[in-house]
């Protein structure tokens, strides 16, 4: 097992890559999931235990390349995708419902998870982050038999209005989501992370694909989070909240939150995206909660 000091060495040590490149033989498909057709990339063996992770908004599964090849070597069969109306999955979305629906709500993102986990082994071990960690709940309390562990990656840990509990920019978020998501890409493509040479050349490639009404959408419905935290406590599996230091919502709501659904947190010196740059630590400490189960 990599220990703490092994890992926080290793991610200190990882340099700009180029966000496209998958480990070599990785698998890519086009999965077809009720919203349509959504871009998947897949490693390891097939019979292996799965993990499937799952992008936010605004990302895609590119956002898991670091994380791919160490859940492989540890034997896993380790999968993502980009879900509706990101990236490589523009084109699906409500459209494509009989009859058609003018919006993404947390229906389609939630049977498009079910969908995705019911392609192959379970239960999976499943990470969700940022707003997928909303739709991993939702989807968890709805068929816990798909899951084995849940780790919510800097996911909000609120309901309602999940925004009033970001840092500095709480009590002035209650504004229409469509200004609000103004905001965030603002933030994004401004790089006000400083996030390397070659990783904001990607998201800002990204962005210029992903289509503004699906943003716009989720920014919506994470303005109205139901409370589920009694359901998600209720399932009796391993989970984990796994989150940066200088996250966007404090610690201590973090930390608030994972008593409450009955989960084990891991805090590293990071941001809000702990899958680039805390690979290693968070690999570490999601097999030893897959262990625990």
């Amino acid at each position: 097992m990599t220990s703490i000091d092994d890992a926080l060495a290793q991610d200190r040590a990882i340099p700009d890559v180029d966000w496209h490149v998958f480990p070599p033989a990785t698998e890519h498909d086009v999965f077809p999931a009720p919203s349509g057709g959504l871009a998947r990339a897949r490693l390891g063996d097939p019979d292996a235990p799965r993990v499937v992770l799952v992008s936010g908004v605004a990302g895609s599964k590119e956002d898991f390349i670091l994380l791919f090849p160490l859940f492989a070597a540890a034997g896993y069969r380790v999968e993502s995708f980009d879900i509706a109306g990101h990236y490589g999955s523009v084109d699906s979305g409500p459209q494509h419902f009989d009859p058609p629906r003018e919006h993404y709500d947390y229906r389609l993102f939630i049977d498009d998870l079910i969908a995705i986990l019911e392609d192959g082994r379970t239960p999976a071990h499943v990470l969700g982050y940022s707003f997928a960690g909303l739709v991993a709940e939702l989807a968890m309390i709805e068929r816990p038999d798909l899951f084995a562990s849940l780790t919510l990656m800097a996911a909000p840990p609120a309901t309602g209005q999940v925004f009033r509990g970001v840092k500095h920019i709480g009590p002035i978020s209650d504004m229409p989501p469509h200004r609000a998501a103004g905001l965030i890409l603002w933030g994004i493509r401004y790089n006000l992370n400083r996030t390397p040479p070659m990783r904001i050349a990607f998201v800002r490639e990204r962005m210029a694909v992903t289509g503004r009404a699906v943003i716009d959408d989720i920014v919506g419905l994470m303005m109205t989070m139901p409370d589920v935290a009694d359901e998600v406590a209720a399932v009796d599996i391993p989970k984990l909240i796994a989150v940066g230091e200088a996250d966007l919502w404090p610690e201590a709501q973090h930390r608030e939150y994972a008593e409450r659904i009955g989960a084990r947190i891991a805090v590293y010196p990071t941001g809000h995206a702990p899958c680039e740059t805390a690979p290693h630590q968070l690999v570490r400490d999601m097999l030893q909660v897959f262990a625990s189960g």
